[in-house]
């Protein structure tokens, strides 16, 4: 049987790269809204808010262990897998992931603590504090990620150099060309996706009866970022593909699995994409729709698949049908968010069973609509892991298919494990729900600093 490495290797790092954005994602949107309930709580003082922040702190902790244990191995890829990418890149790549470790590794290192195991043991405004700065951290760290990630799609600032990329402008390489409207597209994704997950577990409570007051919170914070925050990220995901569309235009050509540029193009709604016949199957579409929405005229042409190579051509099914499904889910989240405010407007958003059912279902459409973009993204940039300069193939390091195969199989056990283990602990806090409190309050027969018990006759108990 003869095994690929190349397609094996792609199958790898895939996986481990959607099992891993899925936990990075969402602490980043829960490390924020942790932030921000603590600010409310600092500045109103109401229980509710307190209560709250405890409760999604646990399950931060959690995801935040998941997102580390499944990201590790991503860097160890590059060596075993792609070494000649490591090589390609690595004077510009490999100094981006290390201002991620400077800038956000070490400030949630050095506050994380404080932020899980702080409560009753630091003043509230240092906690606050420690919450605030954990948030800027994941931010860091994603606009870190989004830079590398972002040069490979519009490289910028750097010169070739005996086949080796050379940086010599570190601003071009930070903010190429299509950074700035990659990094909030992620980071709006991230709040949007926390914040259906935020809604859903109040829906749940609300429609089990329970804790009724943290409930209201938070479908009201939900569904107010939702509402909000959903036709924003639609304007900022429209500005970027309109910057893909110059940058990249084979891959906005696969995403409207648009043939021929000879004629305006239709908006496909629905087809089934034929590479061979380069043509569309069973197609559904508005006339015209792609070139008012990628050139805003009626008239405009942009260039098809058929201009580029075959070759040159990324595949045409993962960019379409992702696309697809990701504004879909755009699309859900904004009607959720608008008919959420239209509730709240009659003060019907804790009663409207039929509205908190919904809810209750929606919390995994967040994540969906990230991987859908990722898919886009990355099989967009096909046959090419940096624009224009390194395919695929070529970035690969030469080892046995049987290799990458037998990873792979290990990976999918172990990834598998993990993820059934974080889900089941993560359920069982929200099946506890915000009632119960993370650390006692404290008393004068039970230390709240860690060593303090080494002096005293009484025995800490669990959780002080």
């Amino acid at each position: 049987m003869d095994l690929d490495p190349v397609t094996l290797a792609r199958i790898q790092f895939a996986f481990t790269v959607c099992f891993h954005i899925i936990f990075p994602a969402f602490t980043i949107g829960l490390s924020a809204f942790i932030a921000t309930l603590e600010l409310i709580w600092l500045k109103t003082g109401r229980d509710v808010y307190h209560r709250l922040a405890r409760f999604w702190t646990k399950i931060f902790a959690v995801s935040f262990a998941m997102g580390v244990v499944s990201g590790i191995v991503l860097s160890y890829q590059f060596g075993t897998n792609w070494s000649r990418y490591a090589e390609f890149v690595g004077s510009v790549i490999a100094p981006l992931i290390g201002f991620e470790v400077l800038t956000a590794f070490f400030l949630e290192a050095t506050f994380l603590g404080i932020m899980l195991f702080g409560w009753n043991r630091v003043p509230p405004w240092l906690h606050v504090l420690s919450c605030c700065v954990v948030a800027f951290g994941t931010f860091m760290s994603a606009f870190w990620i989004l830079a590398a990630n972002s040069w490979m799609q519009t490289p910028a600032g750097f010169e070739i150099r005996a086949d080796v990329a050379y940086p010599l402008d570190w601003l071009q390489i930070i903010f190429n060309p299509s950074f700035h409207w990659r990094l909030p597209h992620m980071l709006l994704a991230a709040y949007l996706t926390t914040s259906l997950v935020v809604l859903s577990v109040g829906a749940r409570y609300l429609l089990a009866g329970k804790f009724p007051e943290e409930s209201r919170v938070m479908m009201v914070m939900g569904i107010g970022m939702l509402a909000i925050v959903g036709p924003i990220q639609a304007f900022v995901g429209d500005s970027h593909g309109l910057n893909t569309a110059h940058y990249q235009p084979a891959k906005i050509a696969a995403i409207e699995a648009h043939w021929d540029s000879s004629k305006p193009a239709p908006l496909v709604l629905f087809a089934w994409p034929d590479e061979k016949a380069e043509k569309n199957l069973y197609e559904i579409s508005i006339p015209r729709g792609a070139s008012l929405m990628i050139t805003h005229s009626l008239d405009g042409l942009f260039p098809g698949l058929k201009d580029f190579a075959p070759q040159d051509r990324p595949p045409v099914l993962g960019p379409f049908f992702g696309f697809r499904a990701m504004v879909g889910v755009g699309v859900v989240m904004i009607l959720l968010g608008w008919i959420g405010a239209w509730l709240i407007y009659r003060d019907e958003e804790t009663v409207t069973r039929w509205y908190l059912r919904i809810c209750s279902w929606a919390w995994p459409l967040g994540f969906i609509a990230i991987l859908s973009g990722w898919v886009v993204t990355e099989q967009g940039r096909q046959p090419w892991v940096v624009e224009g300069l390194l395919r695929t193939e070529d970035a690969m390091s030469p080892i046995a298919g049987w290799t990458v195969a037998l990873t792979l199989v290990l990976f999918l056990i172990v990834y598998g494990i993990i993820f059934a283990t974080g889900l089941y602990f993560m359920n069982r806090l929200i099946v506890r729900g915000p009632g119960g409190t993370l650390i006692e309050p404290p008393n004068k027969e039970r230390p709240t600093r860690p060593l303090a018990a080494a002096h005293g006759e009484g025995q800490m108990t669990p959780g002080t």
